[in-house]
């Protein structure tokens, strides 16, 4: 069967260009390759090596935030914009990490290692080529993803059946790396596990929660055109749950505009709680699904923590002419970025739209190292940066996994208590925590103590604090190995905040109460119906996703009664903002969206 496929593609493949140096695949499958698409034979019967039977051990998929050992591009594009923006991603990414630049012989090492020189770009260390066959730039589809036996144990890798048969060379990749990185590598290539999936279209918060567009299914249906074995949802969910410890698989409508299905090009984990989700103009393009997508998960899913998933905006700009893609424009998108530990990679077009961009990124991710990169060579072939990209967990993984707090009400507790996991395979020897009333400090630390081993929990307590301030902490761990890790990973430069707020007495009715503010989510002039039992003073308060105070709506006296209190929304970047409303002792909060 393996020479007759090899004859088949030296017959087939010269008809789309594949006898030039560089084939300059598109992410999106082109039509010569639909027609072709029926006349390759399984995969697994074509690429049979590998370990085709699940991990025996329980594994835990890592997050794209966690600690990463590498990345990995392939260097197999005749562009210069391309080659241009490869450049930049090693330029920037091997300062926090490995950069392996794989190439499909030595004559192309030369070449690219040639191009980066000519860019000015660092080689000295942290840069290595590997030769392993490849056919295109869009190794974040094809390439492995890394799991851990026993949530921190040993690496693996998955690699699913790719879903361009066309490009053989691609999905033979993760058997290069598997060598070359010396980790074992497991393959859905075997039925009734022959899955079809792809790098792009995936999304873990690294506690067995996953998401991606219903895409998965079609491909694995009846009649799918790649001769997999057929399955159902429930089957693809226990075949993720074999060999990537998903225990909850979440499944968004497919959008009408991206071509290619997958969720990268819109949205992106931040965290375990934080959706960064992309947003048009009200009714263009793709902007109405995604809304639905989301709602439908908000409405029907909680974070791992149980609590509901917080959502953050950033612009989906129109392309250089001015059009969105119902309108024949590119799909640029903001969201398609790269986690290189304490760096975010984030694909940029035109300063009109990066400013904004590049602000909603630096809110969200304090203390990360934000770097924009010129996209615009890349994005008409319907990917970007995190696309093109793909990366390797470190081997040995400290993990640190803390459900940040929210506003405290230092009328409900008498401290601030701090729970984390925090796991190591060779066991923690102590864990700090240091908090500070100023985001530089000077910091506090205090000992974490393991209260359950059972379930890696190790715990403190910040004093309580007087009312109105904004408490900044981060916790550091170090390993029995000697190994340390800070959670966020910026640490000082970047902590989680929350804010105290004025104790309520017991004894005293509440005085306020608020009606859901309108329009929610907000766009411009914005209602905040507040209801007092007594007349009094009023304060309103407008906070943002990270607790720090934006806007005083209103201070003065109050009649008793309904009243009306209004701000202006386009006045603030997209994203989630709290609404706290003080009278005569009483606190009352609401989350408000601002588009």
């Amino acid at each position: 069967m393996i020479r007759k496929f090899t004859l088949l593609l030296a017959l087939l493949l010269p008809a789309f260009g594949a006898s030039a140096q560089f084939q300059d695949l598109p992410r999106y499958e082109l039509p010569e390759e639909k027609a072709l698409l029926n006349n390759f034979p399984n995969n697994g019967e074509a690429l049979p090596s590998g370990i085709l039977t699940p991990p025996v051990l329980p594994v835990r998929t890592m997050a794209e935030w966690e600690e990463v050992q590498a990345i990995v591009i392939t260097w197999n594009t005749s562009s210069t914009g391309i080659r241009t923006i490869l450049a930049e991603i090693v330029r920037h990414a091997r300062l926090e990490c490995r950069v392996i630049v794989a190439c499909s012989s030595q004559t192309i090492v030369n070449s690219a290692r040639n191009f980066l020189i000519s860019k000015n770009v660092d080689l000295s260390s942290n840069v290595e080529f590997v030769i392993g066959p490849n056919d295109s730039i869009w190794v974040r589809d094809f390439g492995p993803n890394c799991v851990y036996a026993n949530d921190v144990d040993s690496l693996y890798f998955v690699d699913w059946i790719y879903n361009r048969p066309q490009r053989p060379n691609d999905d033979t990749l993760s058997t290069t790396l598997a060598p070359y990185f010396g980790i074992p590598l497991y393959r859905t290539l075997s039925g009734p596990d022959d899955m079809v999936h792809t790098g792009g279209n995936f999304m873990s918060d690294g506690m067995g929660t996953a998401f991606s567009s219903r895409l998965i299914l079609e491909e694995n249906e009846p009649n799918n055109p790649y001769g997999v074995s057929v399955k159902n949802e429930l089957q693809i969910n226990q075949i993720m749950q074999d060999y990537m410890g998903i225990e909850r698989y979440i499944k968004m409508t497919s959008l009408p505009y991206d071509d290619i299905h997958h969720i990268d090009m819109h949205m992106k984990l931040l965290d375990e709680e934080t959706l960064l989700v992309g947003q048009y103009p009200e009714g263009i393009a793709d902007g109405p699904q995604i809304e639905a997508n989301i709602q439908y998960v908000l409405n029907n899913f909680n974070t791992s923590f149980g609590t509901p998933y917080e959502v953050k905006r950033i612009v989906m700009p129109p392309d250089g002419q001015d059009l969105y893609p119902d309108q024949g424009g590119q799909y640029r998108t903001y969201a398609n970025a790269l986690f290189v530990n304490k760096t975010v990679l984030v694909p940029f077009y035109e300063q009109a739209f990066d400013t904004t961009a590049q602000r909603i990124w630096e809110a969200a991710m304090p203390g990360y190292k934000i770097v924009g990169i010129n996209s615009n060579a890349v994005i008409p072939q319907k990917g970007a940066i995190h696309c093109i990209t793909k990366e390797i967990g470190v081997p040995d993984p400290l993990r640190i996994v803390h459900q940040r707090l929210k506003t405290q009400n230092n009328a409900l507790v008498s401290e601030y208590k701090i729970d984390a996991l925090i796991q190591h395979r060779s066991g923690i020897a102590s864990a700090q925590l240091f908090w500070s009333l100023s985001p530089n400090g000077p910091w506090s630390s205090l000992p974490m103590n393991l209260t359950n081993s059972a379930s890696d929990t190790w715990s403190c307590a910040i004093p309580l604090q007087a009312p109105d301030l904004l408490v900044y902490y981060y916790i550091d761990a170090t390993a029995n190995n000697g190994k340390s890790l800070t959670r966020p990973l910026p640490g000082a430069e970047g902590p989680w905040s929350f804010r105290t707020v004025l104790a309520v007495s017991d004894n005293e009715p509440l005085n306020v109460q608020t009606q859901p503010v309108f329009p929610n989510p907000a766009r411009a002039i914005t209602c905040i119906p507040v209801s007092l039992q007594r007349s009094g003073t009023l304060q309103i308060n407008l906070y943002n996703s990270l607790g720090q105070w934006v806007q005083r709506v209103y201070q003065g006296e109050a009649p008793a009664g309904d009243n009306k209190y209004f701000f202006d929304a386009s006045l603030f970047p997209p994203g989630a903002y709290w609404i706290e409303v003080r009278s005569s002792g009483s606190i009352a909060t609401q989350k408000v969206l601002v588009r």
